[in-house]
């Protein structure tokens, strides 16, 4: 799986979360995490999420730290499980970063001190599984209570490099662990 964090900074305004999105613009290739910080602002047209919709949710914030997995050859519950695994990965690594800090994880969600740490969703294209996750930098420009990076003292971009190495490492645990078994008669 290949990697790269961009330092410039851009808006996740949802249109990332499209096939190749990652190959067309810094030319990764196949599966693929990207990670960048930027502002957040999803319209309507551009929410993929059912129950978001059905509420008229605002996912906006003033400044996130994003990442886009891309995977293909995969189905929509894997796409899920890759969202979950991404989320308990963040959990881990925040606290262990600064170990006074206990976040919650719920689905893939998390909190601390009830505020809202991320968002993230998992989407299925003709040729690809995408998934958009996003920590909170700032308690900015959000509208819900949300908690921040900066409250737990976490550098976004040491965060995401860790992150992503640390994501990679599972991703290829799992799909080696894929390879070595005999299938049943």
């Amino acid at each position: 799986m290949k990697n790269l964090f961009i330092s410039r900074k851009m808006k996740y305004t949802g249109d990332q979360l499209s096939p190749l999105f990652a190959y067309m613009n810094f030319d990764l290739a196949g599966d693929s995490i990207i990670s960048w910080t930027g502002a957040c602002d999803v319209s309507f047209e551009h929410m993929v999420d059912g129950e978001d919709l059905k509420v008229s949710s605002l996912i906006k914030a003033d400044k996130m730290l994003h990442f886009i997995v891309e995977v293909f050859d995969r189905e929509l519950f894997s796409a899920v499980l890759l969202q979950r695994i991404f989320a308990s990965i963040a959990k881990d690594i925040i606290e262990t970063l600064n170990p006074s800090v206990k976040l919650v994880r719920d689905g893939d969600d998390l909190f601390y001190k009830n505020g809202k740490l991320s968002i993230s969703i998992a989407s299925r294209s003709v040729m690809s599984c995408q998934v958009h996750f996003a920590l909170n930098i700032s308690n900015s420009g959000t509208p819900v209570k949300t908690s921040c990076l900066e409250d737990l003292k976490i550098k976004p971009e040491q965060f995401s490099k860790l992150m992503m190495k640390k994501f990679i490492e599972e991703y290829e645990s799992v799909r080696f662990a894929t390879q070595k078994v005999r299938p049943l008669a």
